[in-house]
């Protein structure tokens, strides 16, 4: 049977934590909290970022997250709960669901990704080019 993306989002949604943007403002001082940025680097400079937020590209999550992975990211193998953002939260619901099936108990999305962020008023910034 063919699963389209809103069956995927339904079942990804059925299983991880959806933190509301107004919950997750007050998370972003918190040290065991790892904000990561899903989003194409060109959507990063033209929408800007969560500061602070680690920079993990969706193509390249699994990759990251495996410690077995030539590509592993230290960061991934620390005890911290991940809070996943992209635009809108459907990337970041895939993103958690894959990372928890992965091993990241506590791994869990901002609902409504960075739209939801600016909206209830979440401090964003550009980064520099590279």
């Amino acid at each position: 049977m063919r699963k389209g993306y809103k069956d995927l989002l339904a079942e990804a949604e059925a299983v991880i934590e959806t933190v509301p943007a107004g919950e997750a403002l007050a998370l972003k001082a918190d040290p065991g909290v790892v904000f990561v940025d899903l989003r194409d680097p060109r959507e990063i400079q033209r929408e800007g970022r969560i500061p602070g937020a680690f920079h993990c590209p969706r193509g390249m999550l699994e990759f990251w997250i495996d410690p077995a992975s030539p590509y592993a990211k230290p960061v991934f193998q620390e005890p911290k709960r991940f809070l996943f953002y992209c635009a809108s939260g459907w990337r970041s619901a895939l993103a958690a669901k894959t990372a928890r099936e992965m091993g990241l108990e506590r791994a869990a999305h901002l609902g409504g990704g960075i739209t939801a962020w600016k909206q209830a008023g979440g401090e964003t910034e550009i980064p520099p080019p590279r």
